[in-house]
């Protein structure tokens, strides 16, 4: 008797670095497929969506950044961050500063280069590559606040994470990049994805919004079972 096999799935998320939700929706379907272990044998690839394209290379402060764009009070912003703290613990997943020193302003910052990044990563390395680069750059954001917006910083990360260097410096100058880029996120706009996360299953279902790991496994399943390999 042979044992059947994990049906094998890709879902692409559209994603911004900058985006707590996107990190939290990914804990969350890390537990949701833990679920459905033996069942599907998920490759996850990360699509671009920048929250803020507009923004400048100096950043925004971030509480003043949410207080502006969604007009909501210093106290306001402040109930939403600590919401997010608690969803993000029980995902598996940080939001908080962990360096030693005391912690630089939690800052916004343009993420047009590190899509660029992420899109290169995935065309030379591979799924695994691009993934420890997503995770490494929410961890740069979040977690050690550095500048991603800045080319001297999304090279450490890259090189952090294993990836060429130089490579990398490469697909910062790449045009046909910036192309591919600016292309998948105009994609996103046509299957009318205005908020992120937003996760395609096979191309068959979208997902939006960070969901419980129930929600991922019960549609991962019924993706599984409506469009059998």
């Amino acid at each position: 008797m042979t044992t059947a096999q994990p049906r094998k799935m890709t879902i692409d998320i559209y994603s911004d670095v900058m985006c707590p939700w996107c990190i939290i929706g990914y804990g969350q379907l890390q537990k949701g497929l833990a679920q459905l272990e033996g069942e599907i044998d998920a490759e996850i690839r990360w699509r671009p969506f920048e929250l803020n394209p507009d923004m400048p290379a100096v950043g925004e402060e971030q509480a003043e950044h949410i207080s502006r764009k969604y007009n909501r009070t210093a106290e306001e912003t402040q109930a939403v961050r600590g919401q997010m703290r608690t969803v993000a613990q029980q995902a598996g997943v940080s939001l908080d500063y962990e360096g030693e020193a005391e912690a630089p302003p939690a800052m916004m910052w343009n993420t047009f280069d590190a899509h660029k990044l992420l899109a290169w990563s995935l065309d030379r390395e591979g799924v695994e590559a691009q993934n420890r680069l997503k995770l490494a750059l929410f961890e740069a954001h979040f977690n050690q606040r550095r500048n991603i917006g800045e080319r001297s910083v999304l090279l450490e990360v890259a090189t952090e994470v294993g990836l060429d260097r130089a490579g990398a410096e490469a697909a910062l100058d790449d045009e046909q990049i910036a192309k591919r880029v600016r292309s998948e996120q105009a994609q996103a706009f046509d299957m009318n994805i205005t908020g992120v996360p937003a996760m395609i299953v096979d191309g068959k279902m979208l997902i939006p919004g960070a969901q419980a790991p129930e929600v991922y496994a019960n549609a991962l399943r019924r993706v599984a079972a409506k469009f059998p390999a």
